[in-house]
């Protein structure tokens, strides 16, 4: 097992799970953090009005979805859709993770048990 401070996500549209093997200090062995639920926004009066409602919730969504990667240095993102890269290139838009190391893959839903053994069989853990 490195002392790598390493995290995982799984994402779609609506959640974000995340798995991480460090807290603010150390790097020991992977957990689960609590899901990052998405706002989805209803009955906007104008299709403008949904896109900019859509916009902000999403990049609230990834700004929670950062604060739990803060200190890590590697990253795994997976989930189904374009959402993983959506994630990234807002990480790399960020000061703080633009030379961070992001994986992309692609999967379908997974439980959250599934998402921890996922992420810990890709970094070999």
């Amino acid at each position: 097992m490195s002392d790598k401070k390493l995290a995982g996500i799984w994402i779609d549209t609506e959640k974000a799970v995340v798995v991480k093997n460090h807290d603010a200090q150390n790097a020991f062995k992977f957990f689960l953090c609590s899901p990052v639920k998405a706002e989805i926004q209803h009955g906007n009066s104008s299709e403008n009005a949904a896109n900019n409602a859509e916009r902000t919730n999403r990049a609230k969504f990834f700004k929670e979805v950062e604060h739990l990667l803060t200190n890590s240095q590697e990253v795994y993102i997976t989930g189904p859709g374009t959402i993983q890269e959506e994630l990234k290139k807002y990480l790399h838009d960020t000061a703080q993770f633009k030379n961070l190391d992001i994986k992309l893959d692609t999967a379908q839903k997974m439980s959250d048990e599934q998402v921890l053994e996922t992420v810990k069989n890709h970094f070999n853990a």
